[in-house]
C-alpha cells in the first residue's frame, strides 16, 4: 500500500508516506507557513520512496480538530489530491494523532490542543493491542475548567493545552500523572498509522465526503465579547 498523509491542524506542518512497510516522514513547526511547505514536503518525499502520486492508493489527512485555517487546508488539499488521482480519503481525528505521541504503556492519554479564546480541544484514549487507541472521552471543545474526564489510576497529556492551562488541567487527573508533554503536536506520521488500518478495514470515503471536524463554529470573538474579554 502506497497512502500519503497530511496534517495541518495546528503549529506543526508535517507530511507522512507509507510505502509497503516503511514510514517516511517530513514535520516542521511553521505557523501560517503550511500552504507553502505541505506539497513540497509531499513531494519530497515521493521522490525519496521513487513513486509518482499516481502510485498512491489513498489519501489521509488530519480532519481536526485545531485550527480553522490548518484544518479547511488539510482537508482541501487531500481532496483535490485525490480527485486528481481517483483514489479515496482517510480522515483521521487529530487529537486520536495526538495522542499517538505519549509513551507507550497502560496510562490514560489526555490529548490537549489549545483552542485559542480561553477554550481547549480535548479527548482521552488508551491504547489497544494493534498501535492504534481507543477513545474514553469523547473529543469536545471546552473551558479548561470545566473539563470532565473518566477516573484513571495513571495519566499521560500531550498537546498545546497542557502548556498553556497546565495548573487548570492538573486538577481534572486523577491518579499518577507519568508524563506531561505541551510542545507535542499531531503529526502526518501518526495519521498515516491509523489511516491505514481505516483504510485496510475498508473505511475510505469519496474525496467529496471528507469532512472536517471544528468541534464549534466560532472562529472570532465578536467585538462586544472583545470588549468585555
Amino acid at each position: 500500500m502506497n497512502l500519503l498523509a497530511l496534517e495541518t491542524s495546528t503549529e506543526a506542518c508535517s507530511v507522512a508516506l507509507i510505502h509497503g512497510d516503511e514510514v517516511i516522514a517530513r514535520s516542521e513547526i511553521a505557523p501560517r507557513r503550511h500552504a507553502e511547505l505541505v506539497l513540497p514536503m509531499a513531494d519530497a518525499l515521493l521522490a525519496e520512496a521513487g513513486l509518482g502520486r499516481h502510485a498512491l492508493d489513498a489519501i489521509a489527512v488530519g480532519r481536526g480538530p485545531g485550527a480553522f485555517t490548518g484544518v479547511r487546508l488539510g482537508i482541501s488539499l487531500a481532496q483535490g489530491m485525490a480527485l486528481a488521482l481517483d483514489v479515496p480519503v482517510v480522515t483521521v481525528s487529530s487529537l486520536a494523532a495526538l495522542a499517538l505521541e505519549a509513551p507507550e504503556d497502560d496510562a490514560t492519554i489526555l490529548a490537549v490542543i489549545d483552542a485559542r479564546m480561553g477554550e481547549i480541544y480535548a479527548a482521552s484514549y488508551r491504547r489497544d493491542d494493534n498501535g492504534g487507541v481507543v477513545e474514553l472521552d469523547p473529543e469536545r471543545v471546552c473551558l479548561p475548567d470545566a473539563l470532565i474526564l473518566s477516573a484513571s489510576p495513571a495519566w499521560h497529556v500531550v498537546g498545546s493545552g497542557w502548556g498553556t492551562y497546565e495548573q487548570v488541567l492538573r486538577g481534572h487527573l486523577t491518579g499518577e500523572l507519568r508524563s506531561a508533554e505541551g510542545a507535542r503536536y499531531p503529526q502526518a506520521r501518526h495519521i498515516a498509522e491509523l489511516a491505514a488500518r481505516e483504510f485496510a478495514a475498508g473505511r475510505a470515503d469519496a474525496p467529496e465526503h471528507a469532512l472536517p471536524v471544528y468541534l464549534r463554529d466560532k472562529v472570532a470573538l465578536t467585538l462586544v465579547e472583545q470588549g468585555k474579554a
